[in-house]
């Protein structure tokens, strides 16, 4: 009896360390807090593959840069370094330069123009996610509303092209740069973690960022004046090395795409739901200047510009994404 026993409980440690084996951990990289709307985002993915797979796959985050800088992580998900992790879009301009379409400003007119780009399935997406699969190695699993830009200050609140001129302003992108540039101003390349010491020490003097990270970074703290300019859309990307992807059974393929699929529609639906919430709720801790529409138009007329040095940056694939964004953007009102 007790050899019976012996072999039983070997039988079942046996078999427990082979279902630990068995057990595929996804490790994450994000930038923001697991607070902000990105990591809730990874929250209910995490939630809904888990609970699909059984506990055969296993999602941890590493929030707030603990791991990664944003400008890192295409380089680090791509590698196998880390399994998957969200990017600023902006960051793979370097391999893919099409992708700053979005960032081009007053290209939308409004939010169902920028789903009907963005979304899983359009044209725009399919020309995107296969250029950044084929030169990076990362597999795009969705993209990430972030929001609208909007411009912060501690002196002249911010209502005009004018008021921008030769104004030291951080930004975070190319086409970003660009932007600053015809308003009159001085770009500076900066990454989002670095933002808060940088306007309370005064590196800076105008911040350029998205509506939602002010009030999860607490740049109120350090800047006083907000203007909503909403001159461009800023989109993260969900990404996981595609080796590691590939490595995975075709039921957790699925699962994975599945969660995928289902997160980005609630995070956009959330993200710009959610934005008029968010300029009220920080009209309590700072000045929040709104546009007219003759102060927006000045805007429109000082960045005009910017879509020409984009075709010209990008060359003969500017022209393939501008045409399926207009092809995609044609299906809405």
């Amino acid at each position: 009896m007790k050899l019976k026993n012996i072999a039983l409980s070997i039988l079942l440690a046996s078999g427990l360390s082979l279902a630990a084996h068995a057990t595929t951990t996804i490790r994450v990289t994000l930038q923001l807090p697991i607070t902000h709307s990105l990591g809730q985002n990874w929250l209910e993915f995490k939630k809904i593959v888990e609970k699909k797979s059984n506990g055969d796959l296993k999602v941890i985050i590493f929030p707030s840069a603990q791991l990664y800088k944003d400008k890192q992580v295409p380089g680090a998900v791509g590698s196998g370094a880390i399994e998957a992790g969200s990017a600023f879009l902006g960051r793979f301009t370097g391999s893919v330069p099409a992708v700053d379409i979005v960032s081009l400003p007053f290209f939308f007119k409004n939010d169902k123009q920028l789903s009907a780009v963005v979304s899983n399935g359009s044209k725009t997406r399919a020309i995107l996610d296969k250029a950044i699969l084929k030169e990076t190695g990362d597999k795009v699993l969705w993209w990430q509303a972030f929001g609208h830009n909007v411009y912060l200050t501690n002196e002249k609140p911010i209502r005009l092209p004018s008021d921008l001129k030769d104004k030291k302003v951080r930004t975070y992108g190319k086409i970003l740069s660009w932007t600053v540039e015809a308003l009159g101003g001085v770009p500076v390349i900066m990454s989002g973690s670095k933002q808060f010491l940088a306007y309370q020490q005064g590196a800076v003097d105008v911040g350029m960022t998205g509506l939602s990270a002010v009030k999860s970074r607490k740049l109120y703290e350090v800047m006083k004046n907000m203007t909503l300019s909403f001159d461009n859309v800023i989109e993260f990307v969900a990404i996981m090395n595609n080796k590691f992807f590939n490595s995975l059974s075709k039921k957790n393929q699925k699962i994975i795409m599945d969660a995928a699929s289902i997160v980005e529609k609630h995070l956009r639906k959330q993200v710009y739901s959610n934005e008029d919430k968010i300029a009220q709720y920080l009209t309590h801790k700072m000045n929040v200047i709104r546009l007219t529409p003759a102060e927006r138009a000045k805007w429109v007329e000082a960045t005009r510009p910017v879509i020409n040095r984009y075709k010209k940056s990008v060359g003969p694939m500017a022209d393939e994404v501008l045409k399926a964004a207009k092809e995609d953007m044609a299906k809405v009102k």
